[in-house]
């Protein structure tokens, strides 16, 4: 069977005519053309009514398009479309633009021709795998372009139809190609992502060594279908692999969910240890403190005892330089004096003792108690 092919944007019938000297004729024959194309119109009518009457074994008559392209002088050509022209079966180098165009009726024809993006839908590729294994590409789309410049190229020496032979019939052997050099595990899901590729520069290579004019803009393949057994097996493997991802997944939430626990703990460790390093730190801190406070009350202390022992020092030096001064002779006489005075003791005899009366030995005891005490003090006796 052959594949079912199809071709978007190329007009299935031709416009009504449009004026232009594209076929190359004078106005003097441009006003009698018509007269003559009605004149035959209706000559060729008549003659095949009269044919169909006088033999009842069918006739192959041209179709109404065919006769409207042979006998129209005026034609349109679309925006996005060439006009090319035969005459008598001779490609002309005449390329019209878009727009109306005269040609000459019945010697001349035309065809339109699609210069811009043009999507071919090549339909139904059967192909075998290397490991034979029998598939089939339902629908591989080529979005293509003939370069306006090489319109009359192309067509000298491919026809109208060049796509059938660059495009459709390529991307069969293309496609075949392509199958026979891989198993179907590879076909159907290795390098399926590398097939549009792979195809679109099979084509351009030789599009480019030798149709130069026509460019191919992308390939899309789509998904070729394989017998239902092969394709269950695919089903249940892609289930186990689902299956294992989400096993996979599952694994990493729940190594997740331990990194996490571990890194609140960690963190809460190190809180927990930044917590008592300060309680510490201000510990410390209150003991320096305390320290230096009592060091501080220490030597406030020393230095008040210190103020205390020179200011006693001082009052016991001055005593004794006041004391000094007052152990002259008389005031030590005196003190004696005051001293027997006060002694409540009454002595009964024969005589008072002389120590008493004598006053030359009451100044030699009183000389020499008064040495005694400054050789004690460290002071030397004051000259009197």
């Amino acid at each position: 069977m052959e594949p079912h092919q199809e071709r978007a944007g190329v007009p299935q019938s031709p416009c009504p005519p449009v004026p232009d000297h594209g076929g190359g004729f004078s106005p003097i024959l441009a006003v009698f053309f018509p007269f003559l194309a009605i004149a035959s119109m209706a000559s060729s009518s008549i003659y095949i009514s009269r044919l169909t009457q006088l033999y009842t074994y069918p006739i192959l008559i041209p179709s109404p398009s065919n006769i409207k392209n042979s006998l129209s002088i005026l034609h349109k050509v679309p925006e996005g479309h060439v006009g090319v022209y035969w005459r008598g079966g001779a490609l002309l180098k005449t390329i019209t633009d878009p727009g109306f165009h005269l040609k000459m009726p019945l010697l001349t024809e035309y065809e339109l021709v699609q210069v811009t993006l043009q999507t071919d839908q090549v339909r139904d590729i059967p192909c075998g795998t290397k490991g034979g294994v029998m598939i089939n590409f339902e629908k591989i789309e080529v979005v293509n372009r003939l370069r306006k410049e090489y319109v009359y190229e192309t067509l000298l020496n491919y026809g109208v139809h060049y796509d059938n032979t660059w495009i459709y019939d390529k991307i069969h052997h293309e496609i075949n190609q392509f199958c026979s050099s891989h198993t179907l595990q590879q076909v159907y899901i290795d390098v399926f992502d590398q097939i549009d590729e792979k195809m679109k520069d099979a084509l351009q290579g030789d599009c480019t060594r030798y149709t130069p004019g026509i460019e191919i803009i992308s390939v899309r393949v789509t998904k070729p279908s394989i017998p239902d057994s092969i394709r269950r097996n695919y089903e249940q493997m892609e289930e186990e692999r689902t299956k294992v991802l989400i096993a996979i997944e599952r694994q990493k939430v729940v190594e997740k969910e331990s990194e996490t626990k571990k890194k609140i703990a960690i963190s809460e460790a190190e809180k927990n240890a930044t917590v008592s390093k300060i309680i510490m730190e201000q510990k410390l801190m209150e003991k320096d403190s305390a320290r230096t406070q009592q060091e501080i009350e220490i030597q406030m202390y020393l230095a008040h005892q210190k103020s205390l022992a020179d200011a006693d020092f001082y009052r016991v030096m001055k005593e004794a330089e006041a004391n000094k001064l007052k152990l002259t002779p008389e005031f030590l006489e005196l003190k004696f004096i005051e001293a027997i005075a006060d002694n409540t003791k009454i002595f009964f005899g024969d005589k008072v003792p002389n120590m008493v009366l004598d006053q030359r030995l009451l100044g030699n005891f009183l000389q020499n108690m008064s040495s005694k005490v400054y050789s004690d003090i460290g002071m030397g006796m004051p000259d009197v």
